[in-house]
């Protein structure tokens, strides 16, 4: 007779530890790619303004504020992503702190938690708003001053 009780898991579980792992680097990966943004935003926007100034046609600086917000949504998505994944981290530390992990809790990486609600705090961090709204301006100062 097949024995159908099940057994928490606790923190020294091999499959615990690998799981944790999954989860620590798909957060590291949406963190690495919200950095990824910006740094690939400051260069396209740089050479659009530079093929701009070369031209010597201010008027079509306002293509740089494209990819701003491209990489502005793009950004925002990876930092809801990044809060989601997080949520999934620390839901399943409460399971296993509350001896309420099991096997089927293992290897299912998903994000927790409404995306909207996610992308639209990220849309509101500093991080997003306080860079993306900076280069905005840095645009706008180059059209109006730098590029005449």
């Amino acid at each position: 007779m097949k024995n159908n009780t099940r057994v928490p898991l606790n923190e020294e579980s091999a499959s615990v530890q690998s799981h944790l792992q999954i989860l620590q680097g798909v957060i590291q990966r949406m963190a690495s790619n919200s950095t990824s943004c910006k740094a690939w935003c400051i260069t396209i926007v740089s050479a659009i303004l530079v093929l701009i100034a070369d031209k010597n046609k201010p008027e079509l600086a306002w293509l740089a504020l494209i990819p701003s917000l491209l990489f502005l949504a793009l950004d925002a998505y990876y930092l809801a992503l990044e809060k989601a994944f997080r949520s999934s981290y620390n839901e399943f530390i409460e399971k296993l702190h509350s001896n309420r992990l099991f096997s089927d809790d293992l290897y299912s990486v998903t994000p927790k938690g409404n995306m909207t609600s996610h992308q639209v705090n990220a849309l509101k961090s500093f991080s997003v708003w306080g860079f993306y709204s900076t280069l905005v301006l840095l645009v706008i100062i180059a059209k109006e001053i730098a590029l005449k």
